[in-house]
């Protein structure tokens, strides 16, 4: 027998427990109403008994309810076959009684010792070897009856009909328990199976989501490094003439003995150096290709950092962004991934703190190194995320922006990203103070 099937086994016995359990409190209560309402049946066959019935089925009835009272303790809950085959022998051994206060084997209340037999098969979650034992009990009952009835047994051959009779049915039942059991089992194996398979089908498509998303980014990253490799051609030269051209008209004396025409170029001069520093940034992203990773590649995280800052410096207006930094940031990696990690916390947490109109919004960046690794920490003093959302920030297309906001992949390509780089990165919050992610990125060798 496998490990597999003995644990599928272990689970359905405690499945199968708690089915006992619900099938012995809903039997009971079911076994109380109809051992009360047979008090019409007294009334109709043997009226001249019908106060003493009466007071055995009260009794019946009290012994099953507390019985039934019992299971909703622990101890209780672990022996529900004891009580629940205990009780159930309460009714044949009250019919078993009747039947030895009226006719005997001539009494009618023999059928409800066979349709007991047959409820108990058919209804109650029980094992084959219970149903059986049972059975015989309620042979047992009918024997010691009929014999002991005063007036001894009348009709040998009804007797003997009955009592085997009853045996039958006995047997029949337990058969029928036994198929009706493993009938059971197979369904709950069907069941297990089809849940396994629905969660293959989740992580694979959970896996496919993130691979689109990835193939997305690369996608974007591929249509940004065209664009760059174009710009270091065509926006360089202009963008040096013009530098070359203000550091001539700087020069003159004109401009020098006048502060509003030097202030003038040399907001024109920061104008152009900013183009070239946004320029250099987007070298970064040049010439690469979909599907392509340059993970071994040593680069300065400072520098990676100070490029997320220009590139997303739209979404960070009004943003305070500070930093904590070693002196050596020295760092292996994709570099131009690393950078949309960057850009993606930043956007999150800009987008966030203007929502929620936070007052004096910041983002401090701080790392340090540890066991080789540069362990990252980027925290805002935003709205900070719920609890219940916290956990599946990670998860594909999970977003709480609006509609036509986004697709809720960049935290989960952000997270593969930092994987593919050995390390992982995971989010912290305080519900309306403040959220922070954390990653980590190997030292370059």
């Amino acid at each position: 027998m496998t490990t597999s099937l003995v644990g599928l086994q272990s689970t359905y016995r405690e499945e199968l427990r708690d089915y006992r359990l619900l099938c012995s409190k809903a039997g009971g209560l079911t076994v109380i109403v109809l051992v009360l309402m047979g008090a019409a049946m007294d009334y109709v066959v043997y009226p001249a008994e019908q106060k003493g019935f009466a007071i055995l089925r009260v009794l019946t009835s009290a012994a099953i309810g507390l019985a039934l009272l019992s299971l909703y303790t622990e101890a209780g809950k672990r022996h529900v076959q004891v009580i629940t085959f205990s009780w159930l022998l309460l009714p044949q051994a009250m019919i078993s009684w009747m039947i030895y206060a009226t006719q005997g084997e001539q009494s009618l209340f023999y059928a409800g010792l066979t349709l007991t037999i047959f409820a108990v098969g058919i209804l109650f979650a029980s094992g084959y070897w219970q149903t059986l034992a049972f059975g015989v009990a309620t042979v047992v009952f009918y024997y010691i009856a009929c014999t002991a009835h005063p007036g001894g047994i009348q009709d040998p051959s009804k007797f003997q009909f009955q009592l085997i009779l009853i045996f039958f049915c006995a047997l029949a039942s337990s058969v029928y328990t036994f198929f009706n059991e493993k009938g059971r089992f197979q369904l709950f194996r069907l069941k297990d199976e089809v849940a396994h398979k629905n969660a293959q089908l989740a992580r694979s498509n959970e896996n496919l989501a993130q691979i689109k998303g990835q193939l997305l980014q690369q996608e974007k990253m591929a249509a940004i490094g065209t664009l760059s490799a174009g710009l270091l051609h065509e926006v360089n030269n202009p963008v040096n003439f013009c530098l070359m051209a203000i550091e001539i008209a700087m020069e003159e004396p004109q401009v020098k003995d006048s502060p509003s025409l030097q202030e003038c170029l040399t907001d024109a001069k920061q104008g152009m150096q900013r183009i070239q520093h946004i320029v250099s940034d987007l070298k970064t992203f040049a010439y690469r290709k979909p599907g392509t990773t340059q993970e071994d590649v040593p680069f300065l995280f400072e520098k990676a950092l100070d490029s997320s800052i220009r590139l997303d410096a739209h979404e960070l207006r009004g943003v305070s962004v500070t930093r904590e930094l070693p002196s050596d940031t020295l760092v292996q990696g994709d570099e131009a991934a690393i950078v949309g990690v960057l850009i993606n916390l930043f956007s999150n947490a800009a987008l966030a703190m203007h929502k929620a109109g936070t007052v004096s919004p910041r983002v401090h960046v701080k790392a340090h190194w540890q066991d080789g690794r540069l362990h990252v920490n980027v925290r805002d003093n935003g709205p900070g995320i719920a609890p219940e959302n916290l956990a599946r920030v990670f998860e594909p297309f999970f977003t709480t922006r609006e509609v036509g906001q986004g697709l809720g992949l960049g935290l989960s390509i952000s997270y593969a990203v930092v994987e593919q780089h050995g390390g992982t990165l995971f989010a912290e919050s305080q519900l309306g103070e403040w959220t922070a992610f954390n990653f980590d990125l190997p030292r370059a060798e």
